[in-house]
């Protein structure tokens, strides 16, 4: 087996082995470090010994009896056991996966946002502190702390392990599709540094969004999440130029999509949308698949947009809906009714010194024939976003209006 397909082997055991770990010893910090160490030693044996029969078992094995070394403190037996951990048995290992269980853990209701991302990505999606500190550009220190600080919230909090029931599972996973939906649009469209995207972290987000659909295949929204990320992964190679300049929606070559994602994608919309509830991912999946069936933007089934934003709105208040709806209308009744709409976002805190709401601003103030408005708006909105590629995309569309 090669590196890159062990490597690929280790990112989907680990969230599955510290499970088992979890469920068995009931000590989250010290199993996960205990299974870290299992992975560290997989990934020098298994290239130089051959991946072993039972790898899930492998791991457990070696990751048990780390954690009984970590509470003896017996350093020496270490080397010891992971020289000889591929001639024992391996230990039991149920056949159930505790993945889903681990990422409900990971996104426990005491945990901010920031907490839970970046447990779930450590402990779930095997990703090492720097790796995370390095998507979100913050001293691998700091997120060192982050982490450390959610494992002990979770300790103190006294969970058990095991999915939640009833309303409280309900909103609970509400919480895990709201974290990898933070995972992928970091992923898809970083809040700050050099690049538009993150590629890895939108594939890490669509790896677990998978294993939540594999296990709860029924459920309508984590379906219309999977389809969400899918669809919108699918445009990621006609979304920059090759020197890294950001392309808008209506001027990217289509032919650069990808074909088989937005069909993968389309098919989970329309299974997602014939169950009997609708929520937000299922409206917002509908929307990306509504632009993915148009062969060109003028193309574009703008009015069947509208409508979609109107009940995602509806359903979901939120001003970044407000925002795409105004985009939608304005191609269905012309920049001024768009400008009408965004003008009610102008009360929302929320939005204040936005760039999103200066830019899609300017966007409209250009197309009604106000150069002056349009250039003044999209020079602030480039100044209020971190994102080097959005900022020189935006400085661009005001050089081209500056006389």
């Amino acid at each position: 087996m090669t590196a890159p397909a062990i490597e690929g082997l280790l990112r989907e055991l680990t969230p599955q082995v510290l499970g088992a770990m979890v469920r068995r010893h009931g000590q989250f910090e010290g199993c996960e470090d205990a299974v870290q160490e299992a992975v560290l030693a997989a990934t020098v044996q298994w290239p130089a010994e051959g991946v072993p029969d039972n790898p899930r078992g492998w791991l457990t094995t070696v990751a048990s009896r780390r954690l009984i070394d970590q509470v003896r403190s017996d350093h020496a037996r270490r080397g010891r056991e992971a020289a000889t951990a591929t001639e024992v048995a391996p230990e039991d290992v149920p056949d159930t996966d505790d993945s889903l269980v681990l990422l409900f853990l990971c996104c426990h209701p005491t945990l901010t946002p920031a907490s839970q991302t970046a447990l779930t990505l450590r402990a779930v999606g095997g990703l090492t502190t720097a790796e995370i500190a390095r998507a979100f550009l913050v001293p691998e220190a700091t997120m060192a702390a982050r982490i450390s600080r959610a494992k002990q919230r979770i300790k103190a909090a006294g969970s058990s392990f095991g999915l939640p029931d009833g309303a409280d599972r309900e909103e609970r996973l509400r919480v895990v599709l709201h974290v990898l939906y933070l995972i992928f649009n970091e992923g898809y469209t970083a809040s700050s540094g050099s690049e538009l995207h993150r590629a890895d972290l939108a594939r890490e987000a669509i790896r677990l969004a998978r294993m939540v659909h594999g296990q709860l295949p029924d459920d309508g929204e984590v379906t219309g999440l999977l389809a969400l990320m899918l669809l919108s992964h699918a445009r990621r190679d006609a979304r920059t130029t090759a020197a890294g300049d950001l392309v808008p929606l209506d001027e990217q070559d289509r032919t650069k999509w990808d074909r088989g994602l937005i069909d993968e994608g389309t098919e989970l919309v329309k299974a997602s949308l014939a169950g009997p509830a609708l929520g937000p991912y299922q409206l917002q999946a509908a929307i990306a698949a509504t632009h993915a069936d148009a062969g060109t933007a003028e193309e574009t089934d703008w009015r069947q947009v509208h409508a979609l934003y109107l009940i995602l709105e509806r359903i979901a208040p939120n001003p970044m809906v407000t925002l795409n709806r105004a985009i939608a209308l304005a191609e269905i009744e012309g920049p001024a009714a768009g400008l009408a709409l965004l003008s009610t976002l102008d009360g929302d805190e929320r939005m204040a010194g936005h760039h999103r709401l200066l830019s899609v601003r300017a966007h409209l103030l250009e197309k009604t024939g106000d150069p002056a408005g349009a250039y003044e708006h999209y020079r602030r909105a480039a100044k209020s976003t971190a994102s080097i590629a959005e900022q020189r995309y935006l400085e661009s569309r005001a050089g081209r209006l500056k006389i």
